[in-house]
């Protein structure tokens, strides 16, 4: 839906609060410059449309992904179906893509992290997936889980971020496709997660 993408993009270039309604039905070709309420009510409810929009498809492969892996021991296992469904949509929607943009702000905005965080763990592939996760790691103390949590979640949406930007300024990404940025982020989440801690 042209009003989706346009409040996508729009968010993600120029940040979910300086984007009003009336520039988004503008952008999206719409004569009625009440047309994005009409439709979604308030900036919070479009922004999770346009969520909600792509983790339908995230969830799918995600899907898939833990189908193959059911049962596995190996935390890089499940670190991949935490990652690579993100990866894999994005690549899918060619460039440029404005999602990865997004989520880093609603990641950093703890008001809305935390309302995403809600309406995606009702998402049985994803706890599924937590659950499976959970399961592989070395018995850490709660701090250190708590700490380490918060640096996955800014080194997962940071990294495909910047990615994301790079491409849509025509700047060369540190890696050469979507699979190899999946790639090098799983690496860096097992060693973050698999890191001994210091007594």
């Amino acid at each position: 839906m042209a009003i989706l993408d346009a409040a996508e993009r729009l968010f993600a270039e120029e940040g979910i609060e300086r984007v009003s309604h009336r520039r988004i039905s503008a952008a999206a070709g719409q004569g009625n410059n009440a047309a994005v309420g009409y439709h979604f009510g308030t900036t919070a409810d479009l922004v999770e449309a346009v969520v909600e929009r792509r983790r339908e498809a995230v969830e799918q492969v995600r899907t898939d992904l833990v189908e193959r892996i059911a049962g596995s021991g190996d935390v890089r296992d499940w670190v991949d179906c935490l990652v690579r469904p993100s990866i894999v949509v994005l690549e899918s929607l060619g460039s440029p893509t404005w999602f990865g943009r997004l989520s880093a702000q609603l990641a950093a905005d703890p008001r809305r992290h935390a309302r995403y965080v809600e309406h995606a763990l009702r998402s049985e592939p994803l706890r599924r997936t937590v659950d499976g996760f959970r399961s592989c790691l070395p018995d850490l103390p709660e701090a250190v889980l708590r700490e380490r949590s918060d640096m996955a979640r800014i080194l997962s949406v940071h990294v495909v971020a910047d990615r994301e930007a790079d491409l849509a300024e025509g700047r060369e990404p540190a890696r050469a496709t979507w699979t190899e940025c999946g790639d090098g982020l799983v690496d860096a989440l097992v060693g973050l997660w698999t890191a001994p801690v210091r007594s």
